[in-house]
């Protein structure tokens, strides 16, 4: 195994003093400056640039999932999985346009509170819990479990010591506030997007070399040429990866369910826009969709790369886990691992500086919700907002530790040894998304959707997700099979792929809540509505012209790729 040597060491620390030296500075800029205690801490309300709510959305967003779990699907199945970043380019649209203007105007701080405001205040608790949970058993436990994977894999540092270090810098940031979370994501997303782009490079030219040529450009095209099968976009039924992404419902079905809910319905992506004006929103939105097309450059052309090279010899051993087996995680810390000393170094700090924001992101976001949509209104409710900030500065250790336990007990059994971590988070993210985004989606857009209409979307969504995951051991789906919602896994059993099951969990979840709502309707129910009016969505030229050159591009990769 491959160990830092001095100069890694010696640029990892110079990322490390910058970062928290431009968070303390931020955090007594905010102490001299401060707007009210409670929204300074959780919201950083009115302080944040649109370039730093940008960078501030890719940095929380991009972490050991994409960086270890993502590379890992490139590895194993190609550019399709850029589907999942492309596609959010495009939904990180939809949501400037149609959900900032409703939050904004309606003054809406967390996601409990629009189902408080919308619904009721049982509908607000039960999804306050549900987020609580998600946040913590599946992306908190996931970041930090495939992030001490690959720091492990790159500096050879104990497993538990990796994950109580990231763990303890994600609290030391976290504890700053929403400000200084979103002025330092600036700079994570520069050293993320500089080292990521380090391991490209090196990937990119390896491969060239290992054909007699040189150059990024050759290199690509050795990829394309070597790696064919792994440069399609939209899978065929018979492709073995058809399960993880199948066919066209990555442009037409699930996953834009799993995008716009990620992108518009959670609190830990929205609250970093949710303290701007309109136009500032919109603009930093936007500047994180461009961001999003460059993602598959960094995270997933290197796990291709890592394939390609694979092919030729390189990382046999590396690659291997305990049983013999390929580990498709391992592709990333593998690659980086042939980087020149100082280099490496830059990508170990934009892979530290991935992790730490995002969980500092889910970290603040868990703290928001447990503070004024638990703690304020189910615990205390004559809290004042010097309180709230201590407990939320507790419930951000907290659920730190409950992290560090997970990642231990269940990181290997979930993510370990083989598994592609990224489809274990999208999947189980899956679980209540679909029923999520109904109950949101109805909620903004038709004035007579019920509370009861959202308690089940909330609950029956979730236990119809359970339902279609286990319903090829109680029924034979073979007859699915031509219609390509099924496929037979390795012991021959037909299985439904995951983003149609979600895409099937939120059509039955919109027909229950229509069904319901007409009923209470009938009955003299007069649900509470949003301040919408059409001159919310009006937009002006620049963000226009924006949007269009991003779908522009997508519409060209999607051909170039199919």
């Amino acid at each position: 195994m491959s160990n830092l040597h001095t100069n890694d060491y010696l640029v990892f620390l110079f990322y490390f003093i910058i970062v928290a030296g431009y968070g303390y500075w931020v955090y007594n800029k905010k102490r001299q400056k401060t707007i009210s205690a409670s929204h300074d801490f959780f919201l950083a309300e009115g302080s944040l640039t649109w370039w730093a709510i940008g960078a501030s959305l890719i940095a929380s967003n991009i972490s050991a999932e994409q960086f270890i779990g993502m590379s890992g699907s490139g590895f194993k199945m190609g550019l399709a999985i850029s589907a999942y970043e492309w596609m959010a380019a495009a939904s990180l649209i939809i949501v400037a346009i149609f959900f900032m203007p409703v939050y904004l105007k309606n003054k809406i701080y967390t996601m409990p509170q629009f189902l408080s405001q919308r619904y009721n205040g049982t509908v607000a608790m039960i999804m306050a819990i549900f987020w609580l949970m998600l946040y913590v058993v599946v992306n908190l436990m996931s970041i930090l479990y495939l992030g001490a994977l690959a720091i492990h894999g790159i500096s050879g540092v104990d497993l538990t010591v990796c994950i109580s270090l990231l763990a303890l810098f994600a609290i030391i940031i976290t504890l700053g506030g929403m400000k200084v979370i979103g002025y330092t994501d600036v700079i994570q997303v520069f050293f993320l997007i500089l080292g990521g782009l380090a391991a490209t490079y090196i990937g990119l030219n390896l491969v060239a070399e290992k054909s007699g040529q040189t150059g990024l450009v050759n290199g690509f095209h050795q990829l394309t040429t070597q790696a064919n099968d792994h440069f399609h976009m939209i899978f065929k039924r018979d492709n073995e990866n058809y399960m993880d992404l199948p066919g066209l419902t990555v442009l037409l079905g699930g996953l834009w369910i799993a995008n716009l809910n990620y992108w518009g319905c959670n609190q830990y992506i929205t609250q970093r826009a949710l303290g701007a004006s309109l136009p500032t929103a919109r603009k930093g939105i936007l500047f994180a969709a461009f961001l999003k097309l460059l993602m598959p450059v960094i995270v997933v052309l290197p796990g291709i790369a890592a394939y390609v090279l694979y092919q030729q010899g390189m990382f046999h051993t590396e690659m291997l886990d305990s049983k013999g087996i390929v580990d498709v995680n391992k592709a990333y810390p593998s690659l980086l691992n042939l980087l020149p000393t100082g280099l490496k170094g830059l990508s170990f700090a934009a892979l530290t500086a991935a992790i730490v924001a995002s969980l500092a992101g889910k970290a603040n976001s868990i703290a928001t919700i447990f503070s004024l949509d638990v703690y304020k209104k189910a615990i205390n409710k004559n809290a004042d907002e010097k309180k709230l900030v201590s407990v939320g500065k507790v419930a951000v250790i907290v659920s730190m530790i409950l992290a560090i336990i997970l990642s231990l007990a269940l990181g290997e059994s979930l993510m370990g040894e083989g598994k592609q971590g990224f489809q274990y988070i999208q999947e189980y993210t899956g679980f209540v998304s679909p029923g999520i985004f109904a109950m949101f989606i109805l909620g903004f857009f038709w004035k007579h959707t019920t509370s009861n209409a959202a308690l089940f979307a909330i609950l029956g969504g979730f236990f119809l997700s359970v339902l279609f995951k286990f319903l090829p051991g109680m029924v034979d789906l073979s007859f699915l099979a031509s219609t390509g919602f099924s496929k037979a896994n390795a012991a021959g059993v037909y299985e439904i792929p995951f983003l149609d099951r979600m895409g099937f969990v939120f059509l039955l979840c919109i027909a229950g809540m229509y069904i319901i709502s007409k009923y209470e309707n009938r009955k003299g129910v007069k649900p509470h509505s949003l301040e919408i009016d059409k001159t919310l969505f009006k937009m002006d030229t620049s963000f226009i012209a924006g949007s269009l050159i991003v779908c522009a591009i997508l519409v060209a990769l999607f051909t170039l790729f199919w």
